[in-house]
């Protein structure tokens, strides 16, 4: 049996990669605080809660999820630890770098 941290809310690791990115697509800025300021008092327990906050997020395998940012300018890449409600920042950028990652690995 798991340990789950009920109540508890997502600690994000770390909003200095999503300030190093807008500092170089400013347009970035505000849609990248607003996801980091409603992860940080969400208290997801499960895929099927982020969905119904974020209904164009995009689940991959390895609980990453993906979000569109900036009217789908941006991906973001999340890894999330349910358990221990940690997000982990692993990729930001254009639309354009993202089809030339593999977001299932990154």
């Amino acid at each position: 049996m798991g340990i789950y941290c009920y109540n508890s809310f997502m600690r994000v690791i770390s909003k200095r990669t999503l300030q190093d990115f807008w500092l170089t697509h400013p347009d970035a800025m505000h849609p990248l605080a607003g996801w980091y300021t409603e992860a940080t008092k969400a208290s997801w327990l499960s895929p099927q809660e982020i969905k119904s906050q974020y209904k164009t997020a995009s689940f991959l395998k390895d609980n990453r999820v993906v979000f569109n940012m900036g009217g789908n300018k941006y991906r973001l890449i999340v890894k999330i630890n349910y358990p221990y409600s940690t997000v982990y920042i692993r990729f930001v950028g254009t639309h354009a770098q993202y089809d030339k990652i593999n977001a299932e690995e990154i």
